[in-house]
């Protein structure tokens, strides 16, 4: 690739996938490759896609065709895929978009860096580091790669292989490197990021990487995602509670709550598991902000079931709430069940499941009016700004409108006005820093 190469890169999917893209594009940035957000501006397009639901896999796949359709009329000279869905269907796309010239896996970070350079690196280069595609002021935090859980319904295992954790130094190295360059807030993410360690020569816990974490001066918050509650011990809970910079703030997928459904499900733990893990929760870290995913629709839910799962959302009152109908991934053991429920049912049942969670994340809201809050600031505007509580993570939870221009990655302590169902409004009292 010469000097003059010009590169847009598309990264679908979830956050780990973001990961993957920002260690490329780091490579690529060291390496004389210009940049472009507009992909008509590109002659070489890598796309990072997406394989876990349908919707996804039908976003990458137009993702790749649109790409493709540039190549066609000629200003496109170079199209490279990689990520989830080329992990698993490699000869499909190879043969179905033709246009395709390089198909990679999920972690080939130095096999594309060395086929769009034509120069030879390795993924622990000091040249390869991250390159940011977030707003510098807080990035992603891989701990480990794949997952050993499986689940019934998810193919991830299928397509990342099963845990690879990585050590603590190496964590550390990069995490005080990001924090070094402005990074204020570390999401930490894994698969499942409770079994972290558990694979390693020498076995290491969450908790022992939480309180290292804990100790690098100028980072200010450390956010836990993607916590399976079997796996979340008291020793995990002690660590976020003790930990200083752990946000109150814990993503933990349940999934479901009938007893049934989660046995199908491989979840490993009922409903009376997951109330003990919250409770827990509550009691050690009073004021946390759960998180969590569910699933409806899943093959053989009764009605019953799911009376069970809607009384514990009402129960339970998640503090944030992601509610997907079921998709059936092939080469799962659920795809292999009788899949007997309507479309119409799932999406009834998700619907109500929102309903009933919108009061919820009205009731909550309201109880922190004329409360003054730690925000940290994500956007700035001409007249206003938009930021995040520490019971918050960007793009998924909510949000709070600042009524002035406030510096964008700076923390500011906001009085709350009023709010709805996803936002906070109020204005700025006291600056932080």
């Amino acid at each position: 690739m010469n000097k003059n190469k010009t590169l847009n890169l598309i990264s679908l999917g979830c956050a780990k996938n973001l990961v993957d893209s920002e260690i490329l594009l780091g490579g690529l940035k060291k390496n004389n490759v210009s940049i472009t957000q507009n992909p008509e501006d590109a002659d070489t397009i890598v796309v990072n896609t997406c394989g876990f639901l349908d919707i996804a896999r039908e976003e990458s796949i137009d993702t790749i065709l649109q790409a493709a359709e540039l190549k066609k009329s000629g200003s496109l000279k170079e199209l490279v895929i990689m990520g989830c869905l080329t992990e698993r269907y490699p000869e499909e796309l190879k043969k179905e978009i033709p246009e395709v010239d390089q198909i990679f896996g999920s972690n080939d970070h130095r096999q594309i860096v060395s086929f769009l350079t034509g120069k030879d690196f390795a993924k622990d280069d000091p040249l390869f580091f991250r390159s940011l595609m977030t707003p510098n002021h807080y990035a992603y935090l891989k701990i480990a790669e794949g997952c050993d859980n499986g689940c019934s319904f998810c193919s991830i295992p299928l397509m990342r292989g099963l845990q690879k954790s990585r050590t603590i130094p190496a964590i550390m190295d990069e995490a005080e490197r990001l924090v070094a360059k402005g990074t204020k807030e570390l999401l930490v993410i894994a698969q499942d990021s409770t079994s972290y360690g558990w694979d390693l020569e020498k076995k290491v816990y969450l908790s022992d990487l939480l309180r290292e974490l804990n100790t690098i001066n100028n980072l200010e918050w450390i956010r836990v995602h993607y916590a399976h509650p079997a796996h979340l011990s008291q020793r995990i809970i002690d660590a976020m509670a003790e930990c200083n910079k752990v946000c109150n703030y814990i993503d933990m997928p349940i999934q479901h709550a009938a007893d049934n459904v989660l046995k199908s499900m491989k979840r490993g733990l009922g409903q009376d598991g997951i109330r003990n893990r919250i409770h827990r929760l509550r009691e050690a870290i009073p004021g946390i902000a759960i998180r969590t995913t569910l699933i409806v629709g899943y093959p053989g839910e009764t009605e019953d079931d799911y009376n069970s799962l809607r009384d514990f959302v009402e129960e339970i009152k998640f503090d944030r709430l992601g509610i997907f109908t079921y998709s059936e991934e092939e080469g799962t053991s659920a795809a292999y069940l009788d899949d007997n429920i309507s479309r119409q049912v799932k999406d009834d049942r998700k619907n109500s499941l929102q309903e009933i969670q919108l009061e919820i994340n009205l009731d909550r809201n309201e109880s922190f009016i004329g409360k003054t809050l730690k925000v940290l600031v994500d956007q700035s505007g001409k007249d206003n700004s938009v930021g995040r509580t520490e019971y918050d993570s960007p793009e998924i939870d909510n949000i709070v409108h600042i009524k002035e221009k406030v510096e964008k990655g700076s923390f500011v302590n906001v009085k709350i006005e009023s709010v709805n169902e996803y936002e906070l409004i109020g204005k700025v009292v006291k600056s932080i820093n």
